[in-house]
């Protein structure tokens, strides 16, 4: 990072008062909560981790130090569970982003399924622009299918989740539709599943491991040594009392 973009010392030292401020605010929250999973605890709790990731961001880019805050991950971002025991409707919330990738594929499917409407005119062309394109495909095929088939479409997957919110009984028609995301409660979350390249990132770090602790290393010297192999002898076929050859199926483990 530049000189010129770094926090200055007064914004580092404002933020750690921002630290303190709201580490007094949870304090006090939780002296007086009401219950086990008082809103207000928990609301206290999230400014409290706002204000110290804020203050290890800045205190890293402008001293190169972090501090030893832990800040929560999605998996512990949600409160308990505070809905209904056995509920009796459900509202599945979902979110999907996508990178445009390849602007000129997703204009050429565009340009196919206008051509296949025989109906649409010509004050009805859509497919010429990337946003009516991109409303005219997802208007035209389901989200799922968008999802499985994004390559196709010219788009790049990129974070996304899956809420399933509790209700207390099923919403009138048209009730949500002018604000559908205002009315989600986190304590309603009955499950959540999210997907990002974050989590594969890691695992494809935790298998790196398990590959190097498996497999022995082709350029160790010792290795015919210790295996009882000598590369320069032939073993005669006659000499191999059992050959057992095993087929193995696609798609099962090695």
């Amino acid at each position: 990072m530049s000189d010129a973009a770094q926090p200055t010392a007064a914004e580092v030292r404002a933020a750690a008062e921002a630290v303190k401020t709201a580490l007094d605010r949870h304090l006090a929250a939780v002296e007086r909560r009401s219950g086990e999973d008082d809103p207000a605890v928990y609301e206290a709790f999230n400014e409290l981790a706002a204000a110290a990731e804020a203050y290890d961001e800045l205190l890293y880019d402008r001293y190169d130090e972090v501090t030893p805050f832990e800040i929560p991950g999605a998996e512990d971002s949600l409160p308990p569970y505070q809905g209904p025991a056995e509920p009796t409707a459900l509202s599945v919330l979902i979110r999907r982003d996508y990178a445009v990738a390849e602007p000129q594929r997703l204009l050429a499917q565009a340009a196919r399924v206008e051509a296949a409407d025989e109906d649409a005119t010509d004050d009805d062309r859509q497919a010429g622009t990337l946003p009516g394109a991109i409303g005219l495909l997802f208007g035209e095929f389901e989200p799922d299918e968008i999802a499985s088939r994004h390559k196709e479409f010219g788009l790049e997957e990129g974070d996304s989740t899956l809420w399933v919110t509790a209700l207390d009984e099923p919403a009138e028609a048209g009730e949500w539709l002018e604000s559908p995301f205002d009315q989600t409660d986190p304590q309603r979350v009955v499950c959540r599943f999210d997907v990002s390249a974050v989590f594969d990132d890691e695992q494809d770090g935790l298998e790196g491991l398990e590959d190097a602790d498996d497999e022995p290393d082709p350029a160790d010297p010792d290795l015919d040594g210790r295996l009882g192999y000598d590369p320069d002898e032939v073993m005669p076929l006659d000499d191999v009392d059992d050959v057992e050859v095993v087929e193995r199926g696609r798609g099962e483990p090695a």
